[in-house]
Order: structure tokens, then sequence, then C-alpha cells
């Protein structure tokens, strides 16, 4: 672990997890440079479901998610997809991802992801509380909806663990589901409520956030593609980024889906898979949907935002492309009247459709930390479906890493070397 006196940090890319680091170093008396290959606006962070979620305590990689894969792999419309390539880092990253995919795995994890999503949690509820930030930040819970007896019995199992992890979780009978939901008809067998999780509106948040960081001194490049690093004596002096370079004392590397890219460039290794959502808005204001829910079998997510409310869902994993996966779309579509009767909700035009790559690590977890290669670069990506919800906890503990301070929860499962 390095520590250096607080000078210059450069953070590389502008997701939620960049502008989290970016916002918490420069609380802490760093002065900040912030690289995007974008204009801030067209990230991940924007389109996704907004959902806090302690009840993710089990990574991706668990037991499974193989047969389930393997099942959905070959239809379109599934919830996921894995769209057949001989590229080599697709299947490097699907043979780490097997190697993970196991029980004693989930259970060394789980207690580090809780208390990393709480850390969040909280860091949410204090953020909405400082002057100029307002984002929709809601503490409902979120409704795991299911309708077959299976999913029932598989989501009552992971509710059990979580409650031995101490999370606050109830399990619902479907008429007790329904009458917390009275302004929408649901058609399910029961859910299971976290009270621990909560939501927030995602495109207020990021845009508070770029305000904070320009009215206080951060300085945003955007539209500057990272093309180079000046390493000497394993640090880096400077990034090329476009025509501009930039040094510094600290580097932070995120960059969401493009994280391996980046890596490479540093001479490291961060295996990543781009790992292709929708989401599309409706409005709220005929059958009112009050809660944010998944859908446990279609793995579809609702989050009532902003007075309308926003479907999203499917994981497609393939090289980053700039395609619009119709059928995909549709699946999600088809998913939501059976569940919601009452909605009837048509295929969105095309141009109507958000999409966004989540960076998926082959073992469902982070990487947090400071690269053992170069002494003063901290690596913080791979969050996969989890950006939103763990970035405050991610630059918070950037912050702390960066000043040498005690770290506020546990982040030894996400050594960022760990692959190579």
């Amino acid at each position: 672990m390095m520590t250096t006196k607080k000078g210059e940090a450069v953070v590389i890319g502008g997701g939620i997890i960049g502008m989290a680091s970016a916002y918490y170093l420069l609380k802490s008396g760093w002065k900040v440079t912030l690289f995007d290959k974008g204009n801030l606006m067209d990230n991940c962070s924007q389109g996704n479901a907004g959902m806090i979620v302690p009840s993710h305590f089990i990574p991706l990689a668990s037991p499974g998610m193989i047969s389930k894969g393997i099942k959905w792999m070959f239809d379109s419309r599934s919830p996921f997809y894995v769209k057949p390539s001989l590229d080599f880092s697709l299947i490097s990253w699907g043979l780490k991802f097997m190697k993970s995919a196991n029980a004693a795995h989930v259970e060394r994890t789980a207690p580090f992801l809780r208390d990393y999503h709480l850390l969040s949690k909280q860091l949410y509820e204090d953020l909405s509380n400082e002057k100029d930030f307002d984002f929709g930040l809601e503490k409902k819970g979120i409704l795991m909806l299911y309708k077959t007896e299976k999913a029932g019995e598989e989501e009552i199992q992971v509710a059990e663990e979580g409650q031995r992890l101490g999370l606050d979780i109830e399990m619902l009978s479907k008429e007790q589901v329904q009458a917390i939901e009275p302004g929408v008809q649901l058609d399910v067998l029961g859910a299971i409520h976290y009270h621990c999780d909560a939501h927030l509106y995602p495109y207020a948040l990021v845009s508070q956030l770029v305000k904070y960081l320009e009215s206080n001194g951060a300085k945003i490049i955007l539209n500057a593609e990272v093309i180079g690093f000046d390493i000497k004596n394993g640090e880096i002096q400077s990034v090329q980024a476009g025509e501009k370079q930039v040094s510094g004392d600290l580097f932070v590397m995120t960059g969401g889906s493009w994280l391996p890219s980046l890596a490479k460039l540093a001479g490291l290794s961060l295996p990543v898979m781009p790992g292709k959502g929708y989401s599309f808005m409706e409005r709220n204001d005929v059958h009112t949907i009050s809660h944010p829910a998944l859908l446990i079998e279609a793995r579809v997510a609702v989050t009532p935002m902003n007075g309308e409310v926003r479907f999203g869902g499917t994981m497609e994993l393939a090289a980053i492309n700039n395609t619009v996966n119709m059928k995909r779309v549709e699946g999600i579509v088809n998913s939501i009247p059976r569940y919601y009767p009452e909605l009837d909700i048509k295929l969105p035009e095309k141009e109507r459709v958000w999409y966004g790559f989540r960076p998926c690590s082959p073992d469902g977890l982070p990487y947090l930390g400071y690269s053992k290669k170069l002494k003063n670069l901290i690596v913080a990506g791979g969050h996969g479906m989890m950006g939103i919800s763990l970035g405050p906890a991610t630059g918070k503990i950037v912050a702390e890493l960066a000043n040498g301070e005690p770290l506020s929860t546990d982040v030894s499962q996400y050594i960022p070397d760990r692959y190579s």
C-alpha cells in the first residue's frame, strides 16, 4: 500500500464509481482531474434500476448459475444470453467463472458483500442530507416477486441466509404483498421484502455529482479516451487521453466495462466481460407501482422513479457493441403482465430503449485496492450490476486508501491482482 501526500489525483472513468471516487478524494483535500471517454451522461450508471441492494450478498458466480445460464443462453429473449463467439477473452472469462461458481465462494464472500452494501446505503443517506443533493432516495425496500413454488423455495432459502447475516427481511404471502401494493394488481404466489434495500433516481444523482465536482474545483475532461500511460520505476507519471497529457501523484482506474483495455495499456490484467442490459421508462399514473421489485423468474427490475417506472433487465455477454437487440427488450416487455396483469406495456420504439454495459468480473466480485505492480494506482471496477449500489462505499474506500486511513469495510476479497 502506498500513502502519498495529498496532491494531484487523476480519476479515469466517469461512471458512478469514478464520480464517487472523485467526490470523496475532493472532500478529503486532493486536487482532482476526472477523465471520461464520453460526456458523463451516457454511462451505465444512467439507465440502471437505481437499486441499493444489501440483498445482493450472493455474487453472480454462484451455484446454479451455470445450469441456468446454459438453459437460457440459447434463447435470445431469455434473462441471460451469451452471444456465440470464439473470442478468447470470453472463453477465458467463462472458465474462471465456472471455477468460482461454488458454495464455498458464496459462503466466504457473502459477509463482505453485505457490509460493503450496508456501508454504501449509509453513505447515500448521509449524501442525501447534504446541501444540493436530492436524488429521490427512498427506503421502501425491494420486493422479490415470485410466481412459482420452485422460485419461492429458492428465494426463501436465500432470505433465510440473509436473516442469518442480520439483514432486515420479511417473507410475504400473495395477500400480504398485494396489501402493500394497493395501486396495482399482482399475480404472484408471494414475495420476499428486503426492508434493508432502497432505491434512488440515477439521473438526478449523476447530475448532482457532476455539478458538485465542477463547483468545487475538480477538473473534468470529457470525450477524451485514454491511449497510454507514462510509467517509470513502478509508478504512473502521467496519462495520455486524446491530445491531453495529465500528470498526477495518484491515479484511480475505474472505466466500467472498458477496464480490461485500460488495464492492458498499463500492463495489467483485469478480466471483465460487458453484460449488456436494457431499460425503458413508462408512465406510473394509472395502475401505480409503489415499491421497486425484481421479477424473479424473469430477472426483470421494476423501479418507480421521478413519476415514472423503469423496467430493465437481461444480461447479454458479448463484446462491446452499439446494437439494440429488440428480442432482448421483447423478453422484458412480455414478462411484465405475467406479474402485473393490468399493465399493458407495448414494445417501445428502439429510440426509447436505453442500453449499457455492466462490468462483470469472473468471480462476481469487484476489483478494489492498490495495484501491486503500479504503486500509485488504485483500481476500482468490475462491480457488475451493483455499480450504483456500491458507488459511495467504493469512493469512500478509494479516498481512505489514498490517505492511508483505516478502511470503513474489509476489502481483502477484492484484490485487483487476483488474476495476474
